[in-house]
């Protein structure tokens, strides 16, 4: 077998002469350039499978080649600096970089995501590539994507953590919207201030105005001494009103008074208090719509649309299912103990081929179960096809999904309890029924919290 090819594109000598000796006593065909000029020359002569291109070099900046790269059809570039900048680690991927390594370069690390970039070339991302990557670590919050979708989103991510404006993120349930507000809250100069969560969807009237603005004491029944909401709070930092298509009509004046003055009174209070927090909302209803019913106020609407940030849905960015899975695989290996080291190629293909009406926290959920069942070192199809099938002997692709979307957890629920009525309440032939094994349906029913059943419907 011929060996792989790696172009390094640096003006720094020693770390040339350091990447070669390394990448040829791997195994590889390494050629350097010292200058973006003879890079680009040597792309055409050599041809690699992988380039490693430094930001600073003395004829050109790093992202001007790498779009020429990119326009040439070259994939598989990583790119590799000593500054390290948020600014230019979001436009390197905006781009179609493959990864971003910072100087000083940590040369084992440079070799996995080297081997990860042939393994995604000769895969396509899809059945080949079944083994994680033993050294990927798991960091919570971490985004994971390369698609064009997201790194449209990891450009705004840039642009929006370097000021204080209203952003409106938009997307269907579970497509990670809070996840990108936190983005943008930890990449701003405001990171070390709080971030305030909550789900207007999940609080009732009064007490989601007392959450917001705080509350006097005798505001209202239960009461009984003063208390600070979240506007106060956060102080310069941000507020995140997560389903804010929920907000109660009535409360929706004081929010835009304070998006237009930046103050509010407690409830029950008289006294002005101001307040520099900044708000990022999200939903996942067409709040066009509801201007239309009259649900939500046209003025608040476009104070709070001043940006808007729109998530694809997972149907839409299907290049990134390889590296989600490998993300959730590696999260829950380390949750529950589990060491999987990868999925099997008709697994992945299924988890490709999915349409997942449920998005990101769908897949999280179908990998958890899986990670958590899964008797044997390769997740396979076996361990996810019921998982993918919620009516029975028909694919969830069939279903005519609603305009406003569903709550996979609520459909679950509806199946399982369904199934437990269908079986006269013995769990062993409602598994049977949704087609799975009795270990993943009495999981999933303890996971969703559904009332439990008969002790003696749950045989040992």
């Amino acid at each position: 077998m011929k060996a792989k090819r790696i172009l390094i594109i640096d003006d720094e000598r020693p770390l040339l002469e350091t990447l070669e000796m390394f990448l040829t006593e791997k195994g590889y065909a390494a050629r350097c350039a010292m200058s973006a000029t003879e890079g680009l020359k040597q792309c055409t002569i050599f041809d690699p499978h992988v380039i490693i291109l430094d930001i600073r070099l003395p004829d050109m900046n790093g992202l001007e080649v790498l779009q020429e790269l990119i326009r040439n059809g070259r994939k598989n570039i990583i790119i590799i600096t000593a500054f390290h900048d948020m600014d230019i680690t979001i436009k390197a991927m905006k781009f179609g970089a493959f990864d971003y390594i910072p100087k000083p370069i940590d040369v084992e690390e440079l070799d996995r995501v080297i081997d990860k970039a042939l393994k995604s070339s000769s895969s396509t991302r899809t059945a080949e590539a079944i083994s994680i990557d033993p050294f990927l670590s798991f960091v919570e919050g971490k985004i994971i994507g390369k698609s064009r979708g997201m790194k449209e989103i990891f450009k705004a991510i840039g642009v929006l953590s370097e000021n204080r404006i209203t952003v409106l993120i938009e997307g269907e349930t579970g497509t990670g919207k809070e996840l990108i507000a936190r983005a943008i809250h930890q990449n701003s100069p405001y990171k070390e201030h709080p971030f305030c969560a909550i789900n207007c969807s999940t609080i009732v009237g009064t007490l989601l105005e007392s959450e917001l603005f705080g509350h006097e004491k005798g505001a209202f029944t239960g009461a009984s001494r003063s208390k600070r909401g979240k506007f106060e709070l956060a102080g310069q930092g941000t507020i995140f009103l997560d389903e804010i298509g929920e907000i109660p009509f009535e409360l929706q004046s004081k929010l835009l008074r304070f998006l237009q003055e930046k103050e509010f009174e407690r409830l029950g209070g008289e006294k002005r208090i101001q307040s520099n927090a900044r708000v990022i909302a999200a939903t996942n209803k067409d709040l066009e719509k509801e201007l239309q019913k009259r649900g939500f106020r046209e003025d608040l609407y476009y104070r709070l649309k001043v940006v808007t940030v729109e998530l694809p849905p997972l149907r839409e960015r299907k290049e990134d299912i390889f590296e989600l899975t490998e993300f959730f695989i590696k999260k829950y290996n380390q949750e529950f103990g589990k060491r999987i080291k990868g999925i099997e190629e008709d697994a992945m293909k299924a988890l490709i081929e999915y349409n997942w009406p449920g998005n990101i926290r769908h897949l999280e959920s179908v990998i958890e179960r899986a990670v958590l069942m899964c008797e044997t070192s390769h997740i396979g199809l076996k361990d996810i096809k019921s998982e993918l099938r919620f009516f029975h002997g028909k694919d969830i692709l069939d279903f005519e999904l609603p305009d406003e979307g569903i709550n996979v957890e609520d459909l679950e629920k509806d199946l399982l309890k369904k199934a437990m009525q269908k079986a006269n309440g013995v769990a062993t032939k409602a598994a049977k029924l949704l087609g799975m094994s009795y270990k993943t349906f009495w999981y999933r029913w303890e996971k969703l919290n559904i009332d439990s059943p008969k002790k003696d419907t749950f045989p040992k």
